[in-house]
């Protein structure tokens, strides 16, 4: 990858987009060709799940101007919201003039959950099966050789009491086995292993075994971000950049104060980190549940990012969340569009593809409380929505630019309103040809 700063992509024609694209992450028009296929053929999708009727297809993006820990990524971004890619990599162009963003991950480490029911003595089971961890962790080996033989496998076995036994009723115990899967998402693996040690656990505290699967909850296995930005890089035609920087910090303490407004701050943060989770093939509900779990840790309902002034007045963000995704196995295997967003990638390891899924919700944290301190959040993200109204009103070729251009500029962007526009200019096609056409929002 020579660098992610391309300027005027958006400008480029599909086939000059994927020529840029080949040239910079060292692809050749046959790796390409999953993306004029869609991706996945309906013969293929027949066996990834039940009940196929055919495929659904999503638009796949290019999230441009990305560097995270000096290292520069084209990141492919799959989802159905306008304005999600140009407003990341707006943002990323931004954080690229302060150095880009700084990430850091925990060792991959996930959770297997075995619930333990009707414990006669709680405290007594603790006791026990603590007493026999070294003999447990080898039976762990055991389940997974291959995957000791990778450098993972077993660590650390926790006993949690989560309803304490009395002389007259019997109460609930949960063991955690925290589990390095090294570069698997790693959900089956601790589901394996739950499920082989929850009879010798049983035995262990005197109980019947419950449930036996892993947690969605993995913060062990975080990964966080950080970026500073100065603040020329903020401003925009309006406001200049200590105005857009103070209004960002402002929008940041809004979320930390009330959870209602923390709910919508995070949703913006999911934005971009769902696009690349999905765009890889890995599990964006598992990533969702474990973030918004992870906001609520201390009660409260929390923004995963924040944003303050530091010293040099700079805007300075911090972002910190739980990132249990892979780069091997599973989806990755089945899907050739995982397969080559990995290749555009070009990460390594599975915590190197977490430090940069989160550095692009960050981006996408900053982009959109930068369009709230300043303008608002609709006037950008309403003149990418007119083009999908253009679309549902029956537009095609350069009408979709004209008719959007036309909705943007009325204000209404309704499918009444763009089939109106769209019948007229195809009756009068002097008129459609002298329509301006929509701006495109520049990354």
């Amino acid at each position: 990858m020579t660098s992610s700063r391309i300027p005027g992509f958006y400008k480029l024609s599909l086939d000059e987009r994927h020529a840029e694209l080949a040239r910079r992450a060292g692809l050749t028009e046959s790796d390409l060709q999953p993306l004029l296929q869609g991706c996945l053929r309906v013969e293929s999708a027949n066996h990834m799940i039940e009940n196929v009727v055919g495929t659904y297809a999503l638009p796949l993006g290019l999230g441009l101007n990305f560097l995270v820990n000096g290292r520069d990524y084209l990141v492919p971004m799959c989802v159905e919201e306008p304005s999600v890619v140009a407003a990341a990599s707006n943002a990323a162009r931004m954080v690229r003039e302060g150095g880009g963003f700084t990430a850091e991950a925990d060792e991959p480490i996930m959770i297997a959950q075995v619930q333990l029911v009707r414990v006669p003595d709680t405290q007594r089971a603790v006791d026990a099966i603590l007493a026999q961890k070294a003999a447990l962790l080898d039976a762990c080996a055991q389940v997974h050789p291959s995957l000791v033989r990778r450098g993972g496998g077993a660590r650390d076995i926790e006993v949690r009491v989560l309803e304490a036994s009395t002389p007259t009723t019997k109460g609930m115990v949960v063991v955690h086995i925290l589990v390095d899967v090294r570069d698997a998402m790693g959900a089956n693996l601790v589901n394996t292993l739950a499920e082989a040690l929850a009879g010798r656990l049983a035995a262990l505290s005197g109980g019947e075994p419950g449930l036996r699967i892993l947690s969605n909850l993995a913060d062990r296995r975080c990964v966080r971000v950080r970026c500073s930005v100065p603040p020329h890089a903020l401003r925009s035609d309006h406001h200049d950049g200590e105005a857009v920087r103070d209004g960002v910090v402002a929008a940041s303490r809004f979320a930390e104060l009330d959870p209602y407004r923390a709910a919508t701050h995070n949703k913006g943060i999911m934005n971009g980190i769902d696009a690349v989770v999905i765009a890889t093939g890995n599990d964006w509900r598992s990533i969702e549940a474990g973030a918004h779990a992870y906001a609520a840790r201390s009660g409260t309902y929390r923004p995963l990012a924040v944003w303050r002034v530091g010293p040099t007045g700079n805007l300075e963000g911090s972002l910190e969340l739980p990132m249990a995704i892979g780069c091997v196995g599973g989806t990755l295997s089945a899907h050739p569009g995982a397969r080559l967003a990995l290749r555009i990638l070009g990460t390594q390891s599975a915590a190197e593809l977490g430090m940069v899924i989160a550095s692009v919700g960050m981006a996408s944290n900053l982009a959109a409380l930068r369009a709230l301190a300043c303008e608002g959040i609709q006037r950008g993200h309403m003149s990418l929505h007119a083009r999908s109204v253009a679309l549902s009103a029956g537009a095609t070729g350069s009408l979709v630019e004209r008719v959007a251009a036309e909705l943007a500029r009325s204000g209404e962007v309704r499918l009444e309103r763009a089939q109106l526009i769209l019948r007229q200019f195809l009756a009068d096609p002097a008129l459609a040809a002298t329509a301006p056409m929509a701006e495109r929002v520049s990354p």
